[in-house]
């Protein structure tokens, strides 16, 4: 049984080459018809019209004659004979390919047309609109999710925790140390959770006092006793203890309501700390102060290296979720960019500007990229198919080169011995 083969894909070039045929034997056509101009001319009675018809024809055969070989010399051999000079172009293949990548790169890819290109192409618009799309922002924010995990491990870890070492005690211990504690105490206030620390420390407070009870009735007893002898601390001193330990503990008992006056005043104070601490350059200075001095001490540089390893392995662990909080972090952020782009146009302006500079850039290299390609590309065609290539894309226009030099040809033929025969009479052309 016979396998049909089969089919061969359509040419591409198929329009180009009937175009290019037709040209050619319109050209070829023009060509015979001077030489057999030529030809009857001497057939033809003698006189001056046969003389000019001669003249004119001869001459145009020989223009035409003259451009076939110039055509036809750029791709092959005139009639297959190793003329020097001629199939210029599978000759210089390689030469050529390197002065068109030279060409394109230098005149094509130049740094006015990329940053015209770049104007005209609106790359905030694009942005804006690819971050306004949920449908779009999702999958990009899982594939930056999914690509954190090996940028991390990407980063020394020493490195990483030396450099968390530097930076948080600036970032903390900075002039903006007083707008960070700030806008924290403030988000603690509006939860309402200073009054849990408040609470918390009361409750520490209360446990320790019940803890150090024997201890501080004897310390009051003994102070009595400094204070008025021997026989006054004997007689007295147990019930100033017993009485100062219980209004101690009668007082925390009136914090504990959330309602207490202390409470209250608590509450008072830490507003009112906030609001110095966000507007007094010195209390922020102070507090910075403060904050540098905790954060240099070799425990919470110890701490800070152990926060780094914490921190790593919940992001790669969260990362690789896909109800995960980084994606949606990220995602967040990238909408946020999306509204940003939109309502700002400084920021539109500065990342077309960035843009504009990041080709400016990478444009030498590009460059000099893309004519490396180019020369590639044309050396590793054959020449048959380099030759095949340009003669479809330029050959058509080359036939009228062969075309308008045979017809004028045949008129300056004709046009010359007219003025000779005018000047000089009978002439032989």
């Amino acid at each position: 049984m016979t396998v049909p083969l089969a089919p061969s894909p359509p040419d591409p070039d198929l329009d180009a080459r009937r175009s290019l045929q037709d040209h050619r034997r319109f050209a070829t056509g023009l060509l015979v018809a001077m030489a057999m101009l030529t030809v009857a001319s001497y057939a033809l009675p003698p006189g001056s019209a046969t003389d000019l018809l001669a003249a004119a024809a001869k001459a145009g055969f020989v223009g035409g004659v003259a451009d076939w070989f110039a055509v036809t010399a750029l791709f092959r051999h005139p009639l297959g004979l190793p003329i020097p000079h001629t199939a210029i172009i599978p000759k210089q293949k390689d030469r050529l390919g390197r002065a068109l990548g030279r060409f394109v790169a230098g005149h094509v890819f130049t740094r006015g047309d990329v940053a015209h290109f770049l104007g005209r192409l609106d790359l905030p618009a694009i942005l804006h609109r690819f971050l306004s799309d949920p449908v779009a922002t999702r999958p990009a924010a899982e594939a930056l999710a999914a690509l954190l995990p090996r940028l991390l491990a990407s980063i020394d870890d020493g490195r990483a925790r030396r450099v968390l070492g530097r930076i948080l005690p600036r970032i903390l211990g900075g002039a903006g140390a007083g707008r960070v504690v700030g806008r924290s105490l403030r988000q603690l206030v509006a939860g309402g959770r200073h009054q849990d620390v408040f609470s918390f420390l009361l409750g520490s407070l209360k446990a320790a006092l019940a803890s150090r009870e024997p201890a501080l009735r004897r310390a009051i007893q003994d102070r009595v006793s400094e204070q008025g002898g021997r026989l006054v601390g004997w007689t007295v001193g147990a019930a100033v203890a017993y009485r100062v330990i219980s209004q101690i503990n009668a007082e925390l008992a009136r914090m504990e309501p959330q309602s207490s006056e202390m409470r209250a005043a608590f509450d008072e104070w830490v507003r009112r700390e906030i609001v110095r601490i966000e507007e007094d350059p010195a209390r922020a200075a102070e507090l910075g102060a403060a904050v540098s001095r905790v954060m240099a001490h070799e425990t919470m540089r110890v701490w800070l290296a152990d926060v780094w390893t914490r921190l790593r392995a919940a992001v790669e662990e969260d990362a690789a979720r896909p109800d995960g909080q980084t994606i949606g972090f990220i995602e967040g952020a990238l909408a946020n960019l999306g509204t940003l782009l939109e309502n700002d146009p400084g920021a539109r302006a500065r990342l077309q500007l960035a843009a504009e500079g990041i080709a400016g850039t990478l444009l030498p290299a590009a460059q000099a990229r893309l004519s490396e390609f180019i020369a590639g590309v044309v050396a590793r065609w054959d020449t048959q198919t380099i030759t095949d290539k340009l003669e479809l894309r330029v050959g058509r226009d080359l036939q009228y080169v062969r075309i308008n030099g045979t017809i004028v040809g045949f008129l300056v033929g004709g046009a010359l011995y007219g003025v000779l025969h005018a000047l000089f009479g009978r002439v032989t052309f």
